[in-house]
């Protein structure tokens, strides 16, 4: 097929939303081939392969982002079915989770506290701007949530929704490892520690480990969210 007709080609898929969707969905069926090729080893990340795959692919083809997602929002939608479904889990180890309120509740606090704190100690001394660090301090929080309290804070809810991605995806790989060489072997706590650093991503991966570890991830998902919007300010009302 000569260059000519399969330009044309190429603008005739466009048309169809169904496209994007079917590319997402093929990309991600790739990624997952080959983690489990690898054993779902954590540096084999699927959601870190999949976007980079559909990166090249809208750089390739010079499709803007918004054209994706007009066939791709099916996936966003499905984030909010995805997010309920997580009080399955959390109902059947309902006993697991009353027993350790009061360790969570303090691990959440320090947690919470440390991602944004953190990330401001780290980009103050380099110079970054206010609005930086407020795009930073959500970093470890679900990106909606990020986006809302960086704006509020003044930061770039763009930039957050990056920093958010990011984070989670080198969480879900690194966390893991890191605490098998701490020695954490106990789910609710591995769990917990990885839903609370790298939020959504972070919970698939728990998830991978064990339902135990992934319920943790996700209680430690949410309440994040909710701290996070509320010591953010707190923190950040210093640097004025």
């Amino acid at each position: 097929m000569s260059p000519e007709r399969l330009s044309a080609f190429w603008v005739y898929l466009q048309t169809d939303p169904l496209l994007w969707l079917t590319l997402t969905l093929a990309a991600y069926a790739l990624a997952h081939g080959l983690a489990r090729r690898a054993r779902f080893h954590p540096l084999v990340n699927p959601v870190a392969i999949a976007v980079a795959l559909l990166v090249a692919l809208l750089s390739l083809t010079g499709t803007p982002y918004a054209r994706y997602f007009e066939g791709a929002q099916f996936v966003h939608f499905l984030l909010g079915p995805a997010t309920v479904a997580l009080a399955v889990p959390l109902w059947r180890h309902r006993d697991s989770v009353r027993t350790a309120l009061l360790p969570m509740a303090a691990a959440l606090l320090v947690g919470a506290a440390t991602a944004v704190a953190s990330a401001v100690a780290i980009a103050w001394p380099l110079g970054a701007s206010r609005a930086t660090m407020a795009s930073l301090a959500p970093k470890s929080v679900t990106t909606p949530i990020a986006m809302a309290v960086a704006e509020g804070l003044g930061g770039l809810p763009s930039l957050t929704a990056v920093l958010v991605i990011a984070t989670g995806i080198l969480g879900a790989m690194t966390a893991g490892p890191l605490l098998d060489r701490l020695g954490v072997r106990e789910p609710r706590a591995r769990g917990f520690a990885i839903g609370l650093a790298s939020h959504g991503i972070g919970t698939a991966r728990a998830f991978q480990e064990s339902q135990l570890a992934g319920t943790f991830a996700g209680i430690a998902m949410a309440t994040n969210g909710v701290v996070t919007a509320l010591l953010a300010p707190l923190l950040l009302a210093g640097l004025r």
